[in-house]
């Protein structure tokens, strides 16, 4: 399933404002050719994954130079990712393969936060089929067609929408009607950009759940910001930088967090767009905008 554009997909956005951190002074929104260029005023870079590394499975051009340039310059550097889809090992695994390879205390993701909220309850999952769990906490049930398994489950995990149908959502939502249950989402992003289009994501679908108790982990949310912070002991945040392709998730939530905030633009969900005319009607600006980082 593909959202059409990014004006869609911003105007999602804005129709959920209300559930939203709320954003502070608009940045001054000024171009910059090159983080390079802005490195005297940052400590530490933490850079969104799609969008700004990587495009789906492919390695966006410059990205792992420009990386290694900023260790090279003593920065320290961090991946904060809402894809919930990959453990650890994995995620690792994926940014090597696209030539980033990063140290343990390099990568945050949502998937770390969502697992840290996770009790001792029977926890049915929504995972992508290649998803071994290895990494769950405890006892769970993978969810999928078959409703009994979604009303045995004491609690709803979403990390994933991969193989993920509206059939099983309609069961899902049916399923927390008749009888709610916390809903932990893995994965805040509505879409994520890809090779073929915006596919959704599972904070689309968290949109229509009846789950009165239901909590989204990643960008814009602060558990992944304070999980960010925990790695970086000692760095104001003034002195850290969030580079991100998104408005409302990479921008809005590093701000409410009083970071600087980058807008890449060439390859997210931006791509082809002049973003200012969506700053100015969302009043998220960002501090700097760059094509690429």
């Amino acid at each position: 399933m593909i959202m059409k554009d990014a004006a869609e997909v911003f105007d999602a956005y804005e129709a959920i404002r209300s559930r939203l951190p709320s954003m502070p002074s608009p940045g001054a929104g000024q171009d910059i050719d090159a983080l390079t260029d802005i490195a005297e005023t940052v400590d530490a870079f933490v850079f969104d994954a799609f969008g700004v590394l990587n495009v789906g499975d492919t390695p966006i051009p410059g990205a792992a130079r420009r990386v290694a340039a900023l260790r090279s310059m003593g920065k320290a550097v961090r991946v904060l990712s809402n894809a919930a889809s990959y453990d650890r090992v994995a995620a690792f695994a994926k940014f090597t393969r696209l030539g980033i390879p990063l140290a343990e205390e390099e990568l945050v993701t949502s998937r770390d936060a969502t697992l840290l909220a996770m009790d001792a309850r029977l926890w049915g999952v929504i995972a992508a089929p290649e998803d071994r769990l290895l990494d769950m906490p405890g006892p769970t049930l993978r969810l999928g067609d078959d409703r009994d398994a979604i009303d045995r489950a004491e609690g709803i995990v979403f990390l994933s929408s991969a193989g993920w149908t509206e059939a099983r959502q309609q069961m899902l939502t049916d399923s927390l009607a008749a009888r709610p249950r916390p809903v932990l989402i893995g994965n805040a992003d509505l879409v994520a950009p890809r090779e073929t289009g915006l596919s959704l994501e599972p904070g689309h679908f968290a949109q229509t759940l009846p789950a009165p108790d239901l909590r989204m982990f990643g960008k814009p949310f602060p558990d992944v910001y304070t999980l960010t912070r925990a790695s970086l002991p000692g760095t104001p945040p003034s002195r850290i930088a969030m580079c991100g392709d998104t408005l409302h998730t990479d921008i809005l939530g590093a701000a409410a967090e009083r970071w600087q905030t980058v807008l890449v633009t060439r390859d997210g969900l931006f791509a082809g767009h002049d973003t200012r005319p969506f700053e100015t009607r969302s009043g998220i600006v960002p501090d700097w905008r760059v094509a690429r980082i």
